[in-house]
């Protein structure tokens, strides 16, 4: 997509602090942090939100999950992690390309 943010970030378009890529993903540092530690994962292919996932993206979603403990690792993050996927407007999904937080680095908020 022309206009999306994070496909520009894949295609090396707009600049972002990469920590990690390959020909199906990259990672990078999100802009706004809410952790010592938080990583956006996002698949070089356009895929809008979780709600558009089909059964040809399951070795890419396999792909994206698998890495996320070796992402933790790297960024020291050896005592856990949080990982989020917001889908839709509703759940609070800002940019309409899909993407994992991971976050970690001291003590994380709760959800209670």
């Amino acid at each position: 997509m022309s206009d999306c943010l994070f496909c520009k970030i894949a295609a090396g378009e707009i600049p972002a602090d990469i920590v990690f890529e390959d020909e199906q993903v990259v990672a990078f540092k999100d802009i706004y942090p809410k952790a010592a530690v938080h990583l956006l994962l996002i698949p070089r292919q356009h895929i809008v939100s979780l709600d558009e996932l089909e059964p040809a993206h399951d070795a890419l979603i396999a792909h994206m999950i698998r890495l996320l403990p070796k992402l933790a690792k790297d960024q020291g993050l050896d005592d856990g992690y949080r990982t989020i996927v917001n889908t839709g407007p509703g759940g609070g999904q800002e940019i309409f390309h899909l993407h994992l937080h991971l976050l970690g680095g001291g003590r994380l908020p709760g959800f209670g």
